[in-house]
């Protein structure tokens, strides 16, 4: 067996990235808007076209991992991330600031997929467990990055730009030094002439029905990160109440990774994992419903996470078991696609619905299209699971 990447490096670099782009993702509102006087209209397209960046950075991402090396491509990815936020420390007014938001976004976008395609190459590890860990890791970032931000934000902006770059010089570094191994450079490569590969239609089918969940999802779980801090604040609950609901969000998801890691000894159908994930993240919006005080809030996230750090996981995971090798980077890169195509469309879907109606109905819709999400894909994995092809 070739030598592969050690798990421990691919999780080093996954926790470099996050710890860095969690030092941009929180502040691009706040920072456009208050020091750069732009409008939140402004600010929407904006992030609309980071969005974008992030599903086209995918997309071709994944494709081009399967026709060609995957180190370089690696290195590349992470490499424009670098030089983007280097840019940043001595720039970072208009427009260059939200510029450089869009090639950071086709830059993460392609390193997601590059690492959770990286992931594929591991057949040591079970992939349940290499993807469950990929999550936690990544989430770890976001704890420890979002932790730091505020003070950092307020002390100096060129700080902050200055310590994600930093944290982008170290994941190239460990991507140079760790991610050269034979069972990446000598990977066998899909063919121009050859590239039509096979996928029985079982597994296309759970493998649609999981995009679909993943736009739908999204869509939905957007809304937490958008439009319900205008909601909070207006029942008169302080905006470092709301962010403090983010931390606890990512500080829960990494103690129920480490409990889902200890499950999956004693449970080995990755199916169900999607099911209960889906529900809880659908029970989470009937909270809201109900939400009047910020206890219920803290519940409803609670809920959530649950939700997300059991079913987002467990996707991957499973479009891995679905797919040849020939092909696995372009399916990562196609669910990380879908994912940001739900991002980039739920702030306006949230926004509309509130404007013409309120934000019980927009509850309530999240929480009906997340049920019959989870109807769906029962109805599909029911149909075809027992007909389906795996792969490692």
């Amino acid at each position: 067996m070739k030598q592969e990447i050690r798990l421990r490096w691919l999780l080093l670099g996954a926790l470099f990235s996050s710890i860095g782009m969690s030092f941009i993702w929180p502040l691009t509102t706040i920072y456009m808007h208050n020091r750069l006087g732009t409008s939140l209209t402004e600010v929407g397209i904006i992030l609309l076209f980071y969005s974008l960046a992030n599903v086209v950075g995918s997309v071709l991402g994944g494709r081009l991992f399967d026709r060609l090396n995957p180190y370089y491509l690696t290195i590349g990815g992470v490499s424009v991330s670098l030089l983007t936020l280097g840019s940043l420390i001595f720039n970072h007014g208009w427009p260059a600031f939200p510029i450089s938001l869009i090639f950071l976004g086709l830059a993460s976008g392609w390193t997601l997929t590059m690492v959770n395609s990286l992931g594929t190459t591991i057949h040591s590890r079970d992939g349940r467990y290499i993807f469950n860990m990929l999550y936690f890791a990544q989430n770890l970032g976001v704890v420890l990055g979002t932790a730091m931000v505020g003070y950092v934000y307020n002390t100096s902006v060129t700080l902050l730009f200055g310590i994600a770059t930093s944290l982008f010089v170290l994941f190239l570094a460990v991507a140079i030094l760790c991610y050269h191994a034979p069972a990446v450079m000598q990977r066998q490569v899909v063919k121009q002439e050859n590239q039509h590969v096979h996928i029985a239609l079982p597994n296309r089918r759970i493998m649609s029905g999981f995009f679909i969940s993943l736009v739908i999802i999204w869509i939905m779980y957007e809304q937490w990160v958008s439009n319900l801090s205008v909601y909070m604040t207006g029942m008169g609950i302080p905006m470092k109440d709301y962010s403090l609901l983010w931390t606890l969000n990512a500080g829960l998801i990494v103690v129920f990774q480490a409990l889902i890691n200890w499950f999956s000894h004693y449970f080995s159908n990755l199916y169900l994992q999607v099911y209960a994930g889906i529900f809880f993240v659908a029970v989470s919006f009937v909270t809201l419903i109900f939400a009047k005080d910020y206890l219920h809030f803290v519940i409803a996230m609670v809920i959530l996470t649950m939700g997300e750090a059991t079913a987002f996981p467990a996707i991957p995971a499973i479009v891995n078991n679905l797919t040849p090798t020939a092909v696995k980077g372009k399916y990562q890169g196609m669910a990380n696609a879908w994912a940001s195509v739900g991002k980039a469309v739920g702030p306006l879907f949230g926004g509309l619905v509130i404007d013409h109606s309120s934000y019980t109905l927009l509850f309530i819709i999240a929480a009906v299209a997340n049920l019959a999400i989870l109807a769906l894909n029962g109805v599909i994995i029911t149909g075809n699971q027992r007909r389906v092809e795996t792969f490692k």
